[in-house]
């Protein structure tokens, strides 16, 4: 079954009550990188609930991030750019 990019969602959830998290996704890059995780740490992370569309996962919420995003200078850009461009010659 195909779905659409707007069907395609992740939803992640938790409470301050519990100390694990809730991963349900239709994403499949989402699923693949899940997948990874839960065959590398199965005492860690833990595939819940599949269907033909879906999984769920459970993981620790300590291991739900949040980053600030990242910030570069417009002097290194240039720099990442020239190189790119010496690589790709």
């Amino acid at each position: 079954m195909k779905l659409s990019k707007y069907e395609q969602e992740t939803i992640i959830n938790f409470n301050v009550a519990e100390s694990d998290a809730v991963v349900f996704t239709r994403d499949k890059a989402v699923i693949r990188k899940l997948d990874l995780l839960v065959n590398e740490f199965p005492e860690v992370y833990k595939c819940i609930g599949e269907t033909d569309i879906d999984k769920t996962y459970s993981m620790p919420k300590q291991y739900v991030s949040y980053r600030k995003p990242r910030k570069i200078s417009e002097e290194v850009k240039k720099k990442r750019r020239e190189m790119m461009k010496k690589l790709n010659k």
